[in-house]
């Protein structure tokens, strides 16, 4: 079955060349048994992948089992996956067969891989290796012949990292992997996908076909799409069922996408792709008013280490008594308390004298119009938010700091405007 023949008959739609590496790598390892890791956002379609690799194996005759490994509370998952026997938990009333015994000599699909409990992790590894496993409450060995085909929206190197996925059983399921590449990077499948869905839904509903109009197209394809092609699929169903007319325009489009509403306003992390023609002028103004803000973000921690100090000991020292006497001390003469030379470092770091910054860097007349400090902070975060769609924690990396610190900061800025 060749590349073409696959996409129409898995519904697998696009000519990008993300998707046609799906398209080869499945066909390359659909016929054998090995472990498939299907990597990919949520809404990328990795079902689609795992029936295609089922239906075009020769296990194709056999039960595709699926199940959702994070939708099932943590102690039923043992049991969905590999059975239990009678009484072998409360509400256990009468002898379960798993999903690996049911598709024996099929396929099971685990999606969210990455959301499985540890013990059940234990397990699903010694199903891997030796084909053999035991129904909860019971210690009779059963066999199966079972290929796994599992998927995340997870970036399973990095849990295995932090300790939340075993190592050994993550090599065991990433035999191969086939990565999904998110819609926003294969913006050329935007628009043939939308218009599939149009006439797949216009039949379903009985509807009259829609025309998108060339600003409706251009918005299609500049926004970020963060739901993917499910996402896609919901805005095209809208269209067909909500829209009256039969020409679509962005102005008609813009209600349907998600976090857009009727007024123009946009929410977080759904404001179209970052133009790549951002001006030199824009990106310099940027960098002065993140320099600003860092040098303020320093000062204030400055004050609070020197307002520390000034409470726990005495900048001055005290003469020794026997130098006390009854003249009035000639405070002008006495040498302050020395500091640490780390400390000496700090403070002659915030020594800035005679600072100046040319008009044209900031791109005003005079030296006059120069913003404040709480006026540049204000602006730099309201630039960086609209830069990065409104993404706070895409803000806080952009800025250099923690999104602690910038959800701190906007509640300020909340309350100076108020």
């Amino acid at each position: 079955m060749d590349r073409q023949a696959v996409q129409k008959r898995f519904g697998i739609i696009g000519t990008s060349p993300g998707i046609h590496h799906v398209i080869d790598r499945t066909r390359q390892v659909a016929r054998t048994d090995i472990s498939v890791l299907i990597e990919g956002e949520s809404g990328t379609g990795k079902e689609l992948v795992a029936h295609a690799l089922h239906e075009m194996s020769l296990r194709r005759h056999r039960p595709l089992k699926i199940i959702n490994t994070g939708a099932i509370p943590e102690g039923l998952i043992e049991s969905e996956l590999f059975g239990a026997e009678k009484g072998a938990y409360t509400g256990a009333t009468e002898r379960r067969t798993g999903l690996f015994e049911e598709a024996d000599g099929g396929s099971v699909f685990l999606d969210e891989i990455g959301e499985m409990p540890a013990a059940a992790q234990v397990r699903l590894l010694r199903v891997l290796e030796t084909g053999s496993f035991n129904r909860v409450g019971s210690s009779t060995l059963h066999r199966t012949d079972t290929r796994v085909i599992a998927a995340t929206n997870k970036n399973l190197g990095r849990e295995v990292e932090a300790g939340r996925f075993r190592e050994d059983l993550y090599y065991r399921l990433s035999t191969v992997i086939i990565r999904i590449p998110p819609l926003r990077e294969r913006q050329e499948d935007i628009i043939p996908l939308f218009e599939y869905f149009m006439h797949g839904l216009a039949q379903k509903y009985r509807s009259p076909r829609r025309r998108l109009l060339p600003d409706a197209l251009a918005q299609l394809q500049s926004y970020r799409w963060p739901g993917n092609v499910r996402e896609l699929r919901n805005v095209a169903e809208q269209v067909i069922v909500l829209h009256r007319g039969a020409e679509v325009g962005a102005a008609a489009l813009q209600p349907f996408l998600r976090g857009v509403s009727a007024g123009g306003s946009r929410s977080t992390a759904l404001m179209p792709v970052r133009s790549e023609t951002q001006t030199d002028s824009s990106r310099e103004l940027a960098a002065i008013y993140r320099a600003l803000l860092d040098i303020r973000l320093g000062l204030q921690e400055l004050r609070k280490e020197v307002a520390e100090m000034s409470r726990t000991r005495p900048i001055v020292e005290e003469p020794p008594a026997s130098y006390r006497g009854s003249a009035p001390l000639d405070r002008s003469r006495e040498m302050p308390l020395l500091r640490p030379p780390s400390r000496q470092r700090e403070e002659a770091e915030f020594q800035v004298t005679d600072y100046e910054i040319e008009p044209d860097e900031l791109g005003t007349s005079s030296k006059a119009e120069l913003p404040t400090l709480e006026a540049a902070e204000r602006e730099l975060i309201k630039k960086a938010l609209n830069l990065n769609g409104g993404n706070r924690k895409a803000t806080a990396a952009a800025l250099g700091i923690s999104p602690r610190t910038l959800y701190r900061k906007l509640k300020e800025l909340d309350e100076g405007e108020d």
